[in-house]
């Protein structure tokens, strides 16, 4: 099960529980095994830290100091998720309430000073209320117009800043910039396939699809996609391409090749192009070099892919 990323999302579904009972922090004993109860364990240099119930604890002859209340966020996040720790820990600083976290694969847990927990938990209710309040900008996707060229060669060298196939910082302008330049003032060059993603009037996605072929069969050939990387995993990279899709399909195309991850672009209908007898620019693309079949695909299209002109100048 994929959890949420959105951090807007995540405030607005987050419900807020509290578990019965007192929870505390201990040193487990080296080397005693430990009990039913344990709800929580942390390996250090010093020691096992547990969390457990104060009932357990005061069983075992443990020693502490912080007695909390257990509050569960039953919202299910990804641990991947960027900002829910910071929202959640500013607001109860704010009402001066101390917490302490815990992430699970499933939810983010709270343990606060027992006292608190009535105020925190009415703290955390109005944080995701006033989420849901706040109207979110409207994602827009549309053709790309010429005075977003500075803005979209922007974000694609800092969207491949770090190379997506090494994981090393590019040195100097990234390739991707140096095609995307040479796809605008290429013959193969499609405006309408040129598209921008745009948040609260800032350019923050860019798309290109240009002619590409199968022997004299054409192909759009997708790429580079990219996103400014504050905006990356919140849809926007998605928007860019059922939007491609569905203009490719409305101007009649048949198909779009691109290369790229196939856990990723297999959510939206591609497969490996060699499954369907086109074969990469390079064989060492493997599974790699995908190819999305439209409404109109025709079949019996058999032969090397190959991209415009510009991709053969990297």
């Amino acid at each position: 099960m994929t959890g949420e990323k959105d951090l807007e999302a995540l405030l607005a579904a987050m419900h807020p529980v509290q578990r019965g009972g007192e929870y505390v922090y201990a040193v487990w004993p080296e080397g005693r095994p430990l009990v039913p109860g344990v709800e929580a364990a942390v390996r250090e240099a010093e020691g096992l830290t547990v969390v457990l119930p104060r009932a357990v604890a005061d069983r075992e002859g443990l020693g502490y100091d912080f007695v909390g209340a257990w509050i569960t966020l039953e919202v299910h996040s990804a641990l991947e998720a960027v900002g829910l720790t910071a929202a959640v820990s500013k607001a109860l600083a704010e009402a001066r309430i101390s917490c302490n976290v815990l992430a699970g694969f499933h939810h983010d847990h709270l343990l606060v000073p027992v006292a608190d927990a009535p105020r925190a938990l009415e703290v955390l209710a109005g944080l995701s209320a006033g989420s849901r309040q706040v109207p979110r900008p409207e994602l827009l996707v549309r053709s790309e117009a010429p005075e977003d060229r500075a803005a979209i060669l922007a974000l694609t060298a800092d969207a491949f800043a770090v190379s997506p196939a090494t994981g090393l910082k590019a040195e100097g302008e990234p390739v991707e910039v140096r095609v995307l330049r040479g796809l605008f003032e290429s013959k193969e060059y499609l405006p309408e396939f040129s598209l921008v993603a745009v948040l609260d009037g800032e350019v923050v996605g860019h798309v290109i699809s240009t002619r590409g072929w199968v022997g004299d069969h054409g192909l759009l050939g997708l790429g580079p996609l990219a996103v400014t990387p504050r905006h990356q995993r919140h849809g926007v990279g998605s928007a860019l391409m059922k939007e491609t899709i569905h203009r490719a399909n409305a101007a009649g195309e048949s198909g779009i090749a691109l290369m790229g991850s196939p856990e990723y672009y297999s959510r939206f209908g591609f497969v490996p192009a060699t499954s369907l007898g086109v074969l990469p620019p390079d064989e060492a693309c493997g599974d790699y070099f995908q190819l999305l079949p439209l409404a109109l695909w025709p079949g019996g299209v058999h032969g090397t892919f190959r991209y415009a002109e510009p991709f053969a100048l990297t």
